[in-house]
C-alpha cells in the first residue's frame, strides 16, 4: 500500500468512555496521540497479516 500521507478516511469504534479516557491519557503522558498510535497499530497488523496471507496463497 503506498503512503501517500493523505488521511481521507474515518474509522468510528465503541468501546467503554474509561478505555478511551485511559488509552488517550496514556497517549497524552507518552506524548503521542491516541489517532497516531491506533494508525501505528493499524499499519503493523496489516504488515504483519499480508505476510500470513502471502504464505497461504
Amino acid at each position: 500500500m503506498p503512503k501517500s500521507g493523505k488521511k481521507d478516511s474515518s474509522l468510528i469504534i465503541r468501546i467503554p468512555k474509561e478505555d478511551r479516557d485511559e488509552f488517550v491519557r496514556l497517549c497524552d503522558e507518552m506524548d503521542t496521540s491516541a489517532s497516531r498510535e491506533l494508525r501505528r497499530f493499524i499499519q503493523s497488523f496489516l504488515k504483519k497479516n499480508a505476510a500470513k496471507k502471502e504464505k497461504t496463497s
